[in-house]
């Protein structure tokens, strides 16, 4: 069965103003070890060059590359697998089309939607958002630890819990029942004084993440 470390680190480029290949640096960096390339925005052509650059970085770094919907970027770039939403193909297919070498995650947003991931083939399955979130313009409701608890009895492969998840609340993510936090907005906090030199302290977060995720007894 598939391991998954504690941190999914998730790309935003509208929120860190960087390119993809500029935010995994930083992840790596900071010790993330399974990161998403998440782009709703860029032509094809162009996540395809970014996903190529960002897998050249982690494939040096030992860490795993997820692309994030397109089965078709992630099969052409040789990324090591794709995470897939409700309204994305369908995993039975994306597995047809990668292979069983290759990771394949589902996002679900209620127990029905959890329950039939399971009868999938995915390797893990993200529930959520657990916490308000800002990373969509539509955003599913909050289903809160909770269903996370809920999920993880039933769960026979990796629980990833992604929505509105900080540091300050990781832990109890984790103690509720998740394998994993899946993070965006959290992991690109801009420095108090800006310049044109400024990024967002991507590290430092990745960082601080990980000292929680690490420190604490989950129970």
């Amino acid at each position: 069965m598939l391991e998954l470390p504690k941190l999914y680190a998730i790309t935003d480029c509208q929120l860190s103003n960087c390119t993809h290949e500029e935010i995994v640096r930083m992840l790596l960096t900071g010790g993330a070890r399974i990161i998403q390339l998440r782009d709703k925005e860029s032509s094809s052509r162009e996540l395809l060059d970014q996903a190529r650059a960002c897998l050249k970085l982690t494939r040096e770094a030992g860490a795993t590359l997820i692309i994030n919907d397109r089965v078709d970027v992630a099969l052409t770039a040789g990324a090591d697998g794709v995470h897939l939403g409700q309204d994305d193909m369908p995993v039975a297919d994306a597995r047809e089309i990668l292979g069983e070498d290759k990771i394949i995650g589902v996002s679900t947003h209620s127990i029905d939607q959890f329950r039939a991931a399971l009868e999938t083939s995915a390797n893990y399955i993200a529930i959520g958002p657990v916490y308000q979130t800002k990373t969509k313009e539509n955003p599913d409701p909050v289903v809160g630890l909770e269903l996370v608890s809920e999920a993880k009895k039933l769960a026979d492969r990796p629980l990833v819990a992604i929505g509105g998840v900080t540091p300050e609340r990781a832990a109890e993510v984790i103690a509720a029942g998740a394998d994993s936090v899946a993070v965006i907005s959290a992991l690109y906090p801009w420095p108090e004084r800006l310049d044109l030199m400024s990024k967002p302290e991507t590290t430092s977060a990745v960082r601080q993440f990980l000292e929680v995720l690490k420190s604490r007894t989950f129970c």
